[in-house]
């Protein structure tokens, strides 16, 4: 068993009491199916998850990871763990940074919910802030950004047919099928205090995307929540990254979707403050490569047409609203008792007002 480092270590917490998983099926049932699990049993969360329950599995020296969907109804087709697993098990040949995944358990009764099982990847993750051990280092800054695009750019040049992904999803009509699909979502997901500000807040940017579809394009596989915190970095080395997390939602579309969604988090110094506290990733520190920047580095990598790439930022802040309200709307309902979701709704507003920013 590896060591961890101190900021690897600050990701795992003892279980969220609501989030507790029950071992007494789910012990039996991995020492029987998963190898190498033998020794004594300990498990801890990941604590940086907002969807996905992410939990540190330990048996003796050998670690695992298992994820399972969030707790109360889930939307058709959402956190989907089948087609994590359908993923995660060959991915790896052609992209090193994907985690492989072991176990598939469609078997709701071992502990509530389908779940796999991963290998377990060591590094830590960056989230709103650089931490203060790599503060002011503005030419590592600019290292990690232009590795998470290369990251990208190295995925999206994967050929889908030659580790049997061919069949996941489809490209044609995929933009089209995307717009529609978030938007039934949308309207699925709203409520609470501030439903009707945020549906009138999303309409101009909803019509503005319907007007401007781009022209389809090849396919690629995507990530589809493509960001930095869904990275471990290599704590000798943050401009390393040693994994690439969270693939429920992987699929073959158009490549610039997921360019446009890290493009979203992709704030820069002059931007408006909100966007920093909507969703942002530490980009705003000194050194890290402008969108601009990190769009060329992206177009030079892959030798893809960047031109319409507007559209796909704007639709990024739509379906990131999407996402948020969905958690916020789960908190609502009382299927989460995690007081960090009580506010979401702020977000939700600022993504409208984001969007709206782009489209002017």
């Amino acid at each position: 068993m590896q060591s961890p480092s101190a900021l690897e270590a600050a990701e795992l917490i003892a279980e969220r009491p609501d989030e507790r998983i029950d071992t007494t099926r789910l012990e039996p049932y991995l020492r029987t199916h998963l190898p190498g699990a033998k020794g004594e049993l300990w498990v801890a969360q990941f604590h940086g998850g907002k969807a996905n329950l992410t939990y540190l599995v330990r048996f003796g020296e050998k670690e695992f990871v298992l994820r399972r969907p969030p707790l109360g109804p889930i939307p058709p087709g959402a956190h989907d763990m089948r087609r994590e697993y359908r993923v995660l098990s060959v991915l790896h040949r052609r992209f090193p940074l994907a985690p492989q995944s072991l176990l598939l358990c469609e078997d709701e009764s071992i502990i509530g919910a389908v779940f796999i099982v991963e290998e377990r990847r060591h590094g830590f993750v960056i989230r709103d802030d650089v931490p203060h051990e790599f503060a002011g280092r503005p030419e590592l800054n600019h290292r990690i950004g232009l590795a998470l695009i290369d990251a990208l750019a190295g995925l999206h040049l994967v050929d889908a047919a030659e580790i049997g992904l061919d069949g996941l999803g489809r490209v044609d009509g995929y933009l089209e099928r995307q717009l529609s699909g978030w938007r039934r979502r949308w309207e699925g997901s709203l409520g609470g205090p501030e439903e009707e500000r945020s549906r009138q807040g999303m309409a101009p940017a909803l019509d503005w995307l319907a007007r401007n579809l781009p022209k389809e394009r090849a396919g690629a596989l995507l990530h589809n929540d493509y960001r930095l915190d869904n990275c471990l970095l290599d704590a000798a080395d943050p401009a390393r990254i040693t994994a690439v997390l969270d693939w429920d939602m992987c699929t073959q579309g158009d490549p610039l979707a997921d360019l446009g969604y890290v493009l979203n988090y992709w704030v820069e110094p002059g931007d408006d403050p909100e966007w920093r506290t909507i969703a942002a990733m530490p980009t705003w520190r000194e050194g890290f490569p402008t969108r601009a920047e990190a769009i060329e580095r992206y177009a030079a990598e892959t030798g893809a047409d960047v031109d319409d790439i507007l559209w796909y930022q704007v639709f990024a802040a739509f379906k990131l609203a999407v996402i948020i309200q969905q958690i916020f709307i789960r908190y609502v309902r009382g299927q989460t008792q995690d007081a960090r979701f009580a506010t979401y709704w702020r977000r939700v507003l600022g993504l409208a007002d984001k969007a709206r920013v782009l489209i002017s």
